[in-house]
């Protein structure tokens, strides 16, 4: 039986305002400018655009108080770390390993980013037990932030595919920084793209048989979204405007990507009223067929390899297909979206 919903560009676009147009019509004007620079390659020229749209940038965000981009809201050297990671994700050069690897350090700093403050969090005590036993059994004391009131009331909802990895990332933190190890329930949404449309006319289509939720479970709760990339916001306002037509009030939406147009972060914050995004870099522009430029590839196949066209993975094989390591390091949260799927 048929049981989706779709979402057009054109409703995505009536958020903005008129003073949002003009910000990103001259943002738009500023990369095709830069753009006459990249073939013949004139590195100076290249490194002098982008200096002057990232000021832009960061101009722009400060009306948004909602927008947390992590190279503006650091310091220096956070900065120039969050740089390397990006640089890394960006190079066609990056394996699959290495791509899984840094985008795990991605997640690592926007987790922090979003929810330690080291001059208001209260100071909370992690007690461990060593190898070490002799002369006694040895322990060890770390302080750690108290953030149990800030993220043990989450629920990781996955837009799957290119999500999944990430996601189980940021439980895996909120698991670490619970004083209860908590454990973040799942709710997975079967979310994609209709790719032969462009960014002026893209429709977003839900599918509800194939996604995995409870409504009652979403009642109320602090809804985390972990999506790689955030190029026109459309995938996330699909899923929440479903949400609020059944009826389900989240008591907030956070929403993580390594990187970010500002048109999609402009859009989600507008169209969705208590949703902060955090992004780790961001981009300046999309193309016609709404693809991140400068961008980074296809997020979703760098991370999980590429599906065939006739035998497209469901969300198990795409578990399996993670292997040996990853299945060991996040086997709670492994465990909870079988859970979730299986039933």
């Amino acid at each position: 039986m048929e049981n989706k919903i779709i979402l057009k560009a054109e409703d995505l676009d009536g958020y903005l305002t008129q003073e949002d147009m003009s910000d990103l019509k001259r943002l738009d004007e500023m990369f095709k400018e830069t753009m006459h620079y990249f073939e013949p390659v004139n590195e100076e020229k290249i490194i002098e655009g982008y200096d002057k749209m990232g000021h832009a940038m960061q101009e722009i965000c400060k009306k948004h108080p909602r927008i947390k981009v992590y190279s503006f809201e650091t310091e220096r050297v956070a900065q120039a770390s969050a740089s390397h990671v990006i640089s890394k994700l960006r190079d066609e050069n990056t394996d699959h390993a290495e791509f899984m690897y840094y985008s795990q350090r991605a997640y690592e700093m926007l987790f922090k980013m979003a929810y330690t403050n080291e001059k208001t969090d209260r100071k909370g005590h992690i007690v461990v037990k060593t190898p070490v036993t002799y002369p006694v059994q040895n322990y060890a004391v770390h302080k750690i932030p108290d953030i149990d009131h800030k993220i043990e009331n989450t629920v990781m909802c996955v837009m799957l595919r290119g999500a999944l990895l990430p996601s189980m990332i940021v439980s895996k933190e909120i698991e670490e920084f619970s004083s209860h190890k908590y454990l973040t329930p799942f709710a997975l949404f079967k979310i994609s793209r209709n790719d032969s449309k462009n960014e002026n006319n893209m429709e977003y289509v839900l599918d509800l048989n194939k996604s995995f939720f409870k409504l009652e479970d979403l009642e109320g709760k602090d809804l985390i979204f972990a999506d790689p990339m955030n190029a026109t916001g459309g995938s996330l306002v699909t899923v929440v405007k479903y949400l609020h037509d059944q009826g389900v009030k989240p008591k907030s939406i956070a929403f993580f990507n390594t990187i970010s147009t500002l048109k999609g972060s402009i859009r989600v914050t507008r169209a969705l009223e208590n949703c902060t995004c955090y992004t780790l870099w961001m981009d300046p522009v999309m193309n016609e067929k709404a693809y991140i430029m400068p961008g980074l590839g296809d997020a979703g196949d760098r991370l999980n390899g590429c599906d065939t066209k006739d035998k497209p993975r469901n969300i198990m094989q795409l578990l399996a297909d993670y292997g040996h390591n990853i299945t060991r390091l996040y086997r709670s949260q492994m465990f909870e979206i079988e859970r979730t799927v299986l039933g």
